[in-house]
């Protein structure tokens, strides 16, 4: 038996992944070029992580040295990626502070098709959780709140064209209901 003691590591996440209910990649990251370096052999895992999880119904598995947790909802699964020896409570609390503050973000609408028309934010929620594989927050408020940013806040210099029509619509709107 192996009697070595694994040091610890604030490099707890190996990758992120939301697939669709195909098994086809829709956003994920890999934070260990070691692990899956290549994008052929990312696709390859997840195409096996896939065949693995959609039918079964449990929360864990192990595959090919990693420990993945994973969750279903409508037509996406969302999994969370760590070594084989990572504490599988702190991978499934990120799992959960992922899907919540998606969920949150996509107001209880969690499906594929609203997670593409709001993939941006979904991005930038994903960093917000996790960076270069450390674990920065683990709230799903605290998340969401990070990641709305209204337009009122962003200077009229820096907003898009579609989000200064956007708030236009919204101004014009609200002067004609009063």
């Amino acid at each position: 038996m192996d009697n070595h003691v694994l040091e610890p590591s604030l490099y707890v996440i190996k990758g992120i992944a939301i697939l669709d209910n195909d098994g086809k990649r829709i956003l994920a990251k890999y934070y260990d070029a070691n692990t899956l370096p290549t994008a052929k052999e990312q696709k390859a895992f997840e195409k096996n992580l896939f065949n693995k999880t959609h039918r079964a119904n449990t929360e864990i598995i192990m595959l090919e040295n990693m420990t993945c947790v994973y969750k279903s909802n409508v037509d996406l699964y969302f999994y969370v990626m760590g070594s084989s020896h990572e504490n599988e409570l702190i991978l499934v609390s990120v799992l959960n502070c992922l899907y919540d503050s998606i969920s949150q973000i996509l107001r209880k609408n969690v499906e594929k098709r609203s997670l593409m028309e709001n993939l941006d934010v979904v991005m930038l929620a994903l960093d917000e959780i996790c960076d270069s594989g450390i674990i920065l927050e683990s709230d799903p408020i605290a998340i969401s709140y990070r990641v709305s940013l209204r337009n009122d806040d962003i200077p009229i210099g820096e907003q898009t064209v579609a989000q200064v029509l956007q708030s236009a619509k919204e101004q014009l709107k609200w002067s004609l209901l009063k």
